[in-house]
């Protein structure tokens, strides 16, 4: 990513959120990085250096400021940057996917070589993916030491590291103090359940988000109430599953949401916060995209695109909910996972059983899934979508290229143009991605055809699913849009 420097050291002046997540500023007077949104005393422009990254401003020989603390900064959207392999990579990085696997197995996973993967995110980042790991877990670590309690032995295996020595050495190499020091006062308690805050940047309309899953909250599996969300977790780390629980709360006044979590789930903690990133749309640049939408976002600024907790579970989700009722979905899906799901003990109440894997509906006959209310057509597509998935010729990850997905999912008999794009849309995080052949999107524009709302929607691109999404939770309480109406930016 190409740094303007005056653009850079502008923003960094003016402390404003919407740039929070966009750089880094690297202080030669100090040898310390900071977010624009720092508070310290802004450095002379000449000891002033820009970084898009943390790894870029380590490897640099920066290190992290204590009280900005870049580990928290919002991230970037897919759109944000050009090398969308770089980008894939990075989010499945994130979510603690080389904790146990190779760079050769991620390569295989987005669907390149090795060798390609190494030089376009080099060429990208610029750092290796070695050194991105690395500081990406001692970051993580750094959170864990700050806010939290968990044991030293537990924080190090969490954060990504194989042993706690080799974790003291690389955090004292790198920040020039041991953990124990970073973590001045409190015991460690290992049994107790962690809360941790995610920001974003401002504004975020939390009340949309909630409105919108909560219609689709399938039972024992996710549970919203006031203004909290909650699901359960089943995460895979080294061939052990990890089940457990997840709570999302909102803290407006610091721009950022409380994720708590219990000590089933420490293991795979950063598993779990990419996770919940991505479900509630995070790392997205509002203010670029609502002036994008111009007067289709001027009433309710913030509006986010939900994304997907699991990939594949949406991707059931959206094919057991094709031309049926968000209602009648919601019953198919409670009774699949009632019959199919893990239990998770100890949970809170309304949550009680994880989302079927891949392999266990890979593994069913048709039938199976026909006797809980779903068509055969559907019932077959699904069980072909969860042997693609578990023979690993179909990902659906996020940020994966769509130009690669989608196909494979078009190849599947009984998914059909509109829940391809649903799933691009939430599984796959793709910002441009937009049913054209939806009814409602149809009837709020007033518009006839799938051919000509795709050409009415260009004008939103590469934003189209955040036109969707609006146009979808705006449907009950108003009429159709107005064609004649500005509704982007000149």
């Amino acid at each position: 990513m190409n740094l303007d420097f005056d653009i850079c050291y502008q923003a960094m002046l003016s402390r404003d959120r919407r740039f929070d997540g966009w750089f880094l500023t690297g202080v030669t007077s100090t040898g310390i990085y900071c977010r624009p949104i720092c508070r310290v005393r802004k450095p002379r422009r000449e000891n002033c250096r820009f970084f898009a990254d943390s790894a870029a401003a380590e490897q640099a020989g920066f290190r992290p400021c204590l009280r900005c603390r870049p580990e928290r900064a919002p991230g970037l959207a897919m759109t944000d940057m050009s090398a969308r392999l770089a980008q894939s990579a990075a989010a499945l990085i994130e979510s603690g996917f080389l904790d146990d696997a190779s760079i050769a197995e991620l390569a295989r996973r987005i669907g390149v070589s090795d060798r390609h993967l190494r030089r376009i995110f080099e060429a990208h980042f610029g750092v290796s993916i070695g050194r991105f790991v690395q500081t990406r877990r001692l970051l993580l670590a750094k959170r864990l030491l700050t806010e939290t309690r968990l044991p030293m032995t537990e924080l190090s295996l969490a954060a990504g590291f194989g042993s706690q020595r080799r974790f003291n050495a690389l955090f004292r190499h790198s920040y020039g103090l041991t953990p124990s020091a970073l973590r001045r006062t409190g015991s460690s308690d290992a049994g107790a359940p962690l809360c941790i805050e995610l920001a974003y940047r401002p504004p975020l309309c939390w009340s949309a988000l909630l409105s919108f899953l909560a219609p689709r909250a399938i039972e024992g599996v996710e549970w919203i109430e006031g203004e909290h969300y909650a699901r359960t977790v089943a995460i895979e780390r080294r061939g052990q599953w990890h089940h457990g629980w997840v709570r999302v709360s909102h803290v407006p006044e610091r721009h950022a949401l409380s994720v708590t979590l219990p000590a089933s789930l420490h293991p795979v903690i950063a598993g779990v916060l990419s996770r919940v990133r991505r479900l509630f749309d995070l790392d997205c640049s509002p203010e670029i995209i609502d002036d994008h939408l111009g007067a289709l976002a001027a009433a309710r600024p913030g509006v986010r695109v939900p994304g997907a907790f699991d990939g594949f579970e949406m991707a059931v989700r959206a094919i057991a909910g094709q031309q049926i009722r968000v209602t009648q979905a919601r019953r198919i899906l409670s009774r699949l996972v009632e019959q199919f799901g893990e239990p998770v003990a100890g949970a809170p109440a309304g949550l009680r059983v994880a989302f079927p894997e891949a392999s266990r509906i890979a593994g069913l006959d048709p039938e199976a899934l026909i006797g809980l209310g779903l068509l055969r057509q559907r019932a077959e597509a699904i069980i072909a979508l969860s042997r693609e998935i578990v023979a690993q010729r179909l990902s659906l990850a996020p940020l994966m290229a769509p130009d690669d997905v989608l196909p494979a999912l078009r190849a599947i008999r009984g998914i059909g143009e509109w829940t391809v794009q649903y799933i691009a849309m939430r599984s796959l995080a793709w910002p441009d991605a937009f049913p054209h052949g939806d009814a409602v999107l149809k009837k709020r524009l007033g518009l006839t055809s799938a051919k000509a709302l795709e050409q009415y929607a260009e004008r939103w691109s590469p934003w189209r699913a955040y036109a969707a999404i609006r146009l979808w939770e705006d449907a009950p309480r108003s009429g159709p849009v107005s064609l004649a109406e500005e509704v982007t930016s000149p």
